[in-house]
């Protein structure tokens, strides 16, 4: 099947891979230097607060637009239109200086203080990859799928310490910022070119198609209420404001931070297949639950205690934790929607999570200002706990087509 080939399989695979690693790498370095260059430029932590909630505001309104349109639409083409604003937000942000551009940009363009699988981009590319899976090779497919981005994250983490080497050769810090910005934008460039020879494809062939969600409509409704939740209470601690909370609380140098994301994201990346295995004996539900409280658990940890290296390390150990939900969940919401709600679902599903991790932000950035600088990591810790008991409590008798015993029912209740 697809997964099992997907260094060697079909062509558009391959390329939606090395569109996910182009991206990754630009997302690994831009969530550490964005902050920098906002602080560079004058900035304070509860403005960049309020730039990280629009940010994450417009990534969930133009999701919400593509999955709507991706129904009936041309796939490749909405690919090559957000490849296109990616290279324009690259171009675009290191020439604004004043708060207002700034956050027209931070709204419209693709540069956002988290990583993964947030962005316009990416129930396009998960609608493609899902085509012809087989439902035992699902999750493994999204799994290879998240553990190349992860991988190329990790990378261009480390690639963010790039400005601060710069200065040795004689370009400041603000002109090396600018130059990563301006990789970012040709990183987008690259996207466009393998989304260039992708083939044409659509999600619903109908010449008069129904709604986007038809059947499915409520279970997705329940599982985007469970997931703005989820990603509330992420929005406390999205990677931008953990990286600032470093730089405040630890005075921790540009290359420190990048090579810290550098190790949390390669950690990240190898998760993702553990996930699936996990997965294929457990349930999806299951892995989603129990490997993301002890990750919570860890982050309210690191937020109490005053040793650098102690909160390094359970930083690390939630990075190995906290995001092996991502493919399972994404393969969860694939496995209980029909073929041709799947744009919709990864959508809907999607963009809650976005308008309510773009709340969170504008609190963490303010609180990371009083005494207790690490109140926002405590709260994201709590509140994502309730998440898992809720998701366990509604959804554990729900189960994927590849888990039901034989004449067993989808629950959509």
């Amino acid at each position: 099947m697809l997964t099992g080939r997907f260094l060697g399989g079909r062509s558009e695979v391959r390329l939606l891979f090395a569109a996910r690693a182009a991206r990754g790498f630009g997302d690994g370095f831009a969530v550490i230097i964005l902050p920098a260059y906002l602080a560079e430029i004058g900035f304070g932590p509860a403005q960049i607060g309020i730039m990280a909630a629009v940010a994450l505001l417009g990534s969930a309104a133009l999701t919400l637009a593509v999955g709507l349109l991706a129904a009936s639409r041309d796939l490749r083409s909405l690919l090559l239109i957000g490849a296109l604003i990616m290279a324009a937000t690259g171009l675009l942000l290191p020439n604004m200086a004043h708060i207002v551009p700034l956050l027209v940009v931070m709204f419209v363009g693709t540069v956002n203080p988290s990583t993964g699988d947030i962005g316009m981009l990416v129930p396009l590319e998960q609608a493609m990859l899902v085509h012809d899976v087989a439902d035992h090779d699902r999750t493994r497919t999204f799994a290879h799928y998240s553990l190349i981005g992860s991988l190329a994250t990790a990378a261009g983490a480390l690639a963010a310490a790039a400005p601060d080497m710069l200065l040795a050769t004689g370009i400041d810090r603000p002109l090396g910022l600018t130059l990563m910005f301006y990789l970012y934008a040709a990183l987008g460039l690259i996207c466009i070119v393998f989304y260039h020879f992708l083939p044409h494809a659509q999600a619903r062939q109908s010449a008069t198609p129904p709604a986007p969600l038809g059947p499915s409509r409520r279970i997705v409704y329940k599982l985007a209420a469970l997931f703005s939740l989820d990603s509330f209470a992420g929005g406390f601690a999205v990677p931008s404001l953990i990286a600032l909370w470093l730089f405040e609380r630890f005075d921790l140098s540009l290359a420190t931070t990048a090579l810290f994301f550098f190790w949390s994201n390669v950690l990240t990346a190898f998760s993702y297949p553990v996930a699936a295995r996990l997965a294929g004996r457990f349930g999806l539900i299951n892995t989603m639950v129990f490997t993301h409280i002890p990750s919570s658990v860890c982050l309210i940890i690191a937020a109490l205690s005053p040793n650098l290296a102690i909160v390094l390390g359970l930083l690390l150990v939630r990075s190995a934790l906290s995001q092996m939900d991502v493919p399972t969940r994404t393969s969860y919401v694939m496995a209980v929607v029909t073929p041709a709600e799947r744009p919709a679902a990864a959508s809907v599903t999607a963009v809650p999570r976005g308008l309510a991790s773009a709340i969170s932000p504008m609190f963490a950035g303010a609180l990371l200002g009083t005494a207790f600088a690490g109140l926002p990591l405590i709260l994201c810790g709590v509140l994502k706990i309730g998440y898992d008991l809720s998701l366990l409590a509604m959804f554990r008798h729900t189960k994927p087509p590849e888990e039901r015993r034989t004449g067993e029912a989808v629950s959509t209740t």
